[in-house]
């Protein structure tokens, strides 16, 4: 796809500035800080209620902070840089017309962006060419993504934002959508997605956020969320299918915080796996075929939420003094890729 409509900014792409949300008496959001530079490719993480939704929502002017803060789209308001035509979306559902073929509804959303492309060229980059003349509504939930994906890159836009935006697809697909989404970074254009698909964050993202009850609990590169969560995994083999008092003594052992047996397979989650295998050794066994991992995305992340979910719980009973606060990488990109 071509760049000739693309305008650079000097300014950042996204900005929340202590932007909050409530509903009724839940806070949807509160305090939400973060910067977006041009080039980034940014993956939004969390459990259901953690906020990303609201956090789209105030990203594309669809709702405003009502707690104080703000958000800023290219030094401007969100509803301005959608009007401008610098912002596409790809929302989870809606945005369709039955009643339409593929090809009608792709060159109604070219010819209405401030900065359109041509229907052939974007269909071709969408990989919905062969089913152009097929009606929207008799296509398949992952034929649905790729046409959402269209529209979302009707223009030349300089964010795209993603929700969910592989639901449906198979692994073909996924892979071929997430090359064009690379080619559309590579440009200097921002690519925002929010997505349960972990891998594909590890996978494609140059920065991962973490949300987790309407705040933001960590944001870094995939390797520094891996590298927060502070816990390797233990693989092993004992030979033998461990009874009740090995088991117990398995998960006694020093920095263990989860087990996981099958048959005689011991795989194990330690905040200190040095002194594990040390106490491991110290019980008199010998393992096979030991390993030593760090955690993969979808680990760290799980570890992360549930040790906001302790922290949480410990303030509600007053057992904890000082709520657990973001974590943050230190390395940020200024300028486009």
């Amino acid at each position: 796809m071509t760049s000739s409509h693309f305008t650079a900014s000097p300014a950042p792409a996204v900005e929340f500035a202590d932007a909050g949300k409530t509903y009724g008496t839940v806070k949807a959001l509160s305090g939400l800080s973060v910067t977006l530079h041009p080039g980034e490719t940014v993956a939004l993480l969390g459990p259901n209620g953690a906020g990303k939704s609201t956090t789209l929502d105030l990203l594309l002017g669809l709702r405003n902070p009502d707690t104080g803060g703000s958000v800023r789209l290219f030094g401007t308001s969100p509803r301005q840089a959608v009007t401008d035509g610098r912002v596409g979306a790809m929302l989870q559902s809606g945005g369709l017309m039955d009643g339409v073929r593929v090809r009608e509804l792709v060159a109604l959303a070219c010819d209405l962006h401030p900065r359109g492309y041509p229907t052939e060229h974007v269909l071709e980059e969408a990989g919905i060419t062969e089913i152009a003349d097929r009606m929207v509504g008799k296509l398949s939930g992952g034929q649905e993504q790729r046409v959402r994906f269209a529209l979302a890159t009707a223009g030349a836009c300089d964010l795209i934002v993603l929700d969910e935006p592989t639901t449906g697809m198979d692994v073909s697909a996924r892979r071929d959508f997430w090359s064009a989404m690379r080619a559309q970074a590579a440009q200097g254009r921002t690519v925002l997605f929010a997505t349960h698909y972990l891998e594909e964050a590890d996978e494609v993202a140059d920065r991962v956020l973490v949300m987790h009850r309407g705040r933001l609990l960590a944001d870094g590169s995939a390797a520094d969320i891996k590298a927060m969560a502070g816990a390797r995994r233990i693989s092993f083999s004992l030979g033998t299918v461990p009874d009740g008092r090995l088991e117990a003594a398995l998960r006694g052992l020093p920095g263990v915080s989860e087990i996981e047996l099958a048959g005689s397979a011991v795989r194990v989650r330690s905040a200190d796996a040095d002194a594990t295998v040390h106490a491991l050794y110290q019980l008199g066994l010998w393992p096979r075929d030991l390993e030593v991992t760090g955690l993969g995305l979808e680990q760290a992340f799980l570890t992360l939420t549930q040790r906001a979910e302790q922290r949480s719980a410990d303030d509600a009973s007053g057992t904890s003094g000082t709520p657990g606060t973001p974590v943050h990488s230190s390395h940020r990109k200024a300028t486009a890729k």
